[in-house]
């Protein structure tokens, strides 16, 4: 079995949509309504988006995202992979796959935000730690704002 491909997707096909619509019910569920930031399936589509998807064949296995915030700067969001696909590194590839897009943008740096409750420890901060994203408290939120330059 070749490894999933990662390209662009379209935040209106029904298989991205059903990954970002659970990413958003995951995270609902397990974050205080004030410190839920993930995007809207609209959202994804905005120009200063670029929205990745992990296939095997049509089945949409993982979802990722690359926001500019500005001329150097990019956030990734919406990063989620399908409970049956967890535990093949995907999460890793994804964010692998936002990084050189980053590369690619002249970013020199990337951001994102992830949960500070346990809900986010492993699926969140562990896969983002080999890629140099130090762990630091929001200065806004209970969340975990993280950086990497």
């Amino acid at each position: 079995m070749a490894y999933p491909e990662i390209r662009p997707a379209d935040p209106g096909e029904s298989g991205v949509r059903a990954l970002i619509l659970a990413q958003l019910e995951y995270g609902r569920a397990v974050s205080p309504p004030e410190d839920a930031h993930a995007f809207e399936p609209e959202a994804f589509a905005g120009p200063d988006v670029a929205l990745f998807a992990a296939r095997e064949g049509e089945a949409v296995l993982a979802i990722g995202a690359l926001v500019r915030l500005d001329d150097e700067h990019g956030e990734l969001k919406g990063m989620h992979t399908a409970a049956a696909a967890r535990g093949r590194g995907l999460g890793r590839a994804m964010l692998t796959r936002l990084l050189a897009e980053a590369r690619g943008r002249g970013y020199r740096r990337v951001s994102l935000e992830t949960g500070a409750m346990d809900a986010f420890a492993r699926p969140g901060r562990s896969t983002k730690a080999p890629a140099s994203f130090p762990v630091r408290p929001s200065p806004t939120t209970s969340a975990a704002r993280t950086a990497c330059t």
